[in-house]
């Protein structure tokens, strides 16, 4: 639940009388290209990473923004980005082929076989393969926004829909949100900047 209070499952229980206004609104948000200041307002919690934390880096913080920002992230992910992603133009320079995750088709799994299948095909006519895996920490936290959205123009994106991508990474606030039971109750609102997990659907499909 995000700063907002509204939880998800009472948009599911009155969704006969808040889709119509809803829709309006995300409607007139993509018309616009604007998103409101109150979608893009985060509380940020800390999740522990092991069963018992005990200090500061057992933690993770996640950055919740509201359920109406999620459920219009995933519509124009679906409907404009996914499609795009899929039929990419001939010049476009940016691949996806090899991209597993955050994709409806793609999985953990699904990277593993395409890895075996790729060094068993090369065992066939090689002695031996070396497979070099790297994983780079907090990779989410080092995106830079003006670097992502360069990459999202080579895309074959409405205007408005690209324009509303641009509003969407400005001007972001966050809530620190900390649990009693570990350390002492503060709310600091402040400019969001890296070093938090945004529980969002757009910035993970561009960072692979």
């Amino acid at each position: 639940m995000g700063l907002g209070g509204l939880p998800a499952w009472f948009l599911r229980v009155a969704a006969l009388v808040f889709c119509q206004p809803i829709a309006h609104l995300y409607n007139l948000s993509l018309v616009t290209s604007t998103v409101p200041l109150q979608w893009k307002e985060a509380s940020i919690r800390p999740v522990p990473k092991t069963t018992a934390p005990k200090q500061e880096a057992d933690f993770r913080p996640i950055s919740i923004t509201p359920i109406l920002t999620r459920i219009m992230e995933r519509s124009v992910v679906r409907n404009f980005l996914y499609p795009v992603l899929f039929n990419p133009l001939p010049t476009l320079t940016l691949q996806f082929s090899d991209q597993f995750a955050f994709r409806p088709t793609g999985s953990t799994e699904a990277a593993i076989i395409a890895l075996l299948h790729t060094v068993t095909n090369l065992l066939l006519s090689n002695p031996y393969v070396i497979v070099i895996s790297l994983d780079f920490s907090k990779a989410f936290d080092t995106v830079r926004h003006y670097t992502l959205l360069q990459k999202v123009a080579e895309l074959d994106l409405p205007d408005h829909v690209f324009n509303r991508l641009v509003d969407f990474f400005e001007g972001h606030s966050h809530q620190h949100c900390l649990c009693r039971q570990h350390i002492e109750h503060k709310e600091d609102q402040c400019q969001h900047h890296s070093g938090v997990e945004h529980r969002t659907s757009f910035l993970h499909h561009h960072l692979l």
